[in-house]
């Protein structure tokens, strides 16, 4: 919160500055652009695609030792010690391979997040050029983006939003 404030401060005076030296500031919401793209829409499907096979795989495991475990619990008084001490040790490495699955799929460096950022990288790249094809056409000295949360006033004449979507879904 603080950090937000000292950018948004700093924002301020460096675009009253510019201000007085005829330099033009735009500004654009990324968020709204990156939603509003045509390309978002099929890297979201792609993306959508993975993480459902992704929970299919999740689910099947958490099937398969469920069974393992009900399996132990209905039988357990009827299996030898030999057969128990098995289904206990199959059970104990169908629940560590679904730890390991959930932590390589969904942990902090999991593939997830690794997917998403191939997902969003291309996308946000391409919004970043498109905004400055648009800006240098405009001449405009600089672009501040109102999603990051930093800019405290905008004029809607100077907001390159919609310019930006109109140029990315019309290529």
């Amino acid at each position: 919160m603080i950090r937000r404030m000292v950018i948004a401060l700093v924002m301020v005076f460096a675009c009253a500055t510019f201000a007085e030296d005829g330099l033009r500031i735009a500004h654009v919401d990324s968020k709204l652009i990156f939603d509003g793209y045509k390309g978002t829409r099929k890297a979201q499907e792609e993306y959508d695609r993975q993480v459902a096979k992704w929970e299919q795989e999740a689910n099947l495991l958490q099937k398969e030792l469920s069974a393992i475990k009900e399996k132990l619990d209905k039988q357990v008084l009827m299996l030898s010690d030999e057969k128990k001490r098995e289904l206990e040790a199959e059970y104990q490495k169908k629940d560590t391979e679904l730890k390991n699955f959930i932590d390589r799929v969904y942990g902090r460096k999991g593939e997830l997040i690794t997917q998403n950022e191939k997902v969003s990288a291309p996308i946000i790249q391409l919004i970043r050029k498109a905004v400055n094809e648009i800006a240098l056409q405009e001449g405009y000295d600089m672009v501040v983006d109102r999603a990051t949360g930093a800019v405290l006033f905008w004029k809607k004449e100077n907001d390159l939003t919609q310019k930006v979507l109109d140029y990315l879904n019309n290529r």
